[in-house]
């Protein structure tokens, strides 16, 4: 099953996103240096058990640009965190669907033997399902410190469904109705877009579906109810210049990248590499080494996702 590893997307005006140190319009490009690598991502591949309409890094059932990455792998980056003394607390895995890396749930245990919190970022399907019996075994023996979050875009069954396949939400609600029976710590994601603009009767909307099945999340909670704005990288967005972090009254601390790095696996390649974030694991110029250390140099702001989920959006990936 092969795909080919796909092109940095590219904003409506060809001028933008291009040179990482100025703008079009000849300003600094803002850059984002790491504070501390707190969260560290996984990708474990992107193959994934369906098709979304929309998915940012265009996972499906055939699409392994990324491969699965191994346990091993992901130790020898834990090992390298714990010896440059990164402040690292929290494991996050994304896909792709993670649970179809028969490697996940080694890589959870391991993860969790260190004390280090663990996040699954999960469609809570099939894949999920057939780890029953290790996941159990987990959430007993780690308790708080396991988070699977689960992608249920919205709260109705139609808009859901017309972004992940018919029938994708009643399998989802399957799942995540059997997390919540045996106690996981449960989050969900869902998608701005399909708000209008209204937040406020989306997450009314997704609290009256979590009480009808009895799904303990808050949905008044940021965090716990994390709704995503959209990443069309078709949209023209303006670029990020030093001078916007006093406009915006934003800090750089603030992003992503400021705390988090992502390994991946290419297909083919000898060995993981490590890139700057979730949103962009197929772009050269956000891949930053081989190593932990090699990946702690600043992140130039270069991308339609860095303006519009992140500075403009307010989002980030980790809790």
């Amino acid at each position: 099953m092969t795909a080919p590893v796909l092109a940095p997307p590219v904003a409506l005006d060809p001028a933008k996103f291009r040179d990482p140190a100025v703008t079009a319009k000849g300003e600094r490009r803002a850059v984002v240096a790491l504070s501390g690598l707190r969260t560290l991502w996984v990708n474990t591949g992107t193959l994934c058990n369906i098709t979304c309409r929309n998915c940012y890094i265009e996972s499906s059932p055939t699409n392994d640009a990324l491969a699965y990455i191994s346990a091993a792998e992901v130790a020898a980056f834990l090992d390298e965190a714990a010896a440059i003394g990164a402040p690292l607390t929290e494991v996050g895995f994304t896909g792709g669907e993670p649970f179809l890396n028969r490697d996940l749930v080694a890589m959870l245990r391991d993860v969790l033997s260190r004390g280090l919190s663990a996040l699954v970022l999960t469609n809570a399907m099939k894949p999920m399902m057939n780890h029953a019996s290790a996941l159990l075994a987990l959430q007993r023996a780690s308790g708080e410190r396991l988070t699977i979050r689960v992608s249920l875009d919205h709260h109705e069954a139609a808009a859901h469904d017309l972004e992940r396949g018919e029938g994708a939400f009643a399998r989802t609600m399957e799942g995540l109705a059997w997390l919540a029976r045996h106690g996981f710590r449960i989050h969900v994601a869902g998608r701005a877009g399909f708000g209008a603009g209204d937040e406020a009767a989306m997450r009314a909307g997704y609290a009256a579906l979590f009480r009808a099945h009895g799904i303990p999340v808050d949905a008044a909670d940021p965090v716990a109810l994390m709704l995503f704005p959209e990443m069309d990288a078709s949209v023209d967005v303006p670029e990020i210049t030093e001078a916007c972090w006093s406009i915006l009254r934003k800090s750089p601390d603030s992003l992503m990248c400021a705390s988090a790095r992502m390994v991946v696996k290419r297909r083919g390649a000898e060995r993981p590499a490590v890139v700057a974030c979730t949103l962009l694991p197929y772009g050269s110029q956000f891949e930053l080494g081989a190593t932990l250390a090699e990946s702690s140099r600043p992140v130039a702001l270069n991308h339609p996702h860095c303006a519009k989920f992140c500075v403009l959006g307010g989002a980030a990936c980790s809790r």
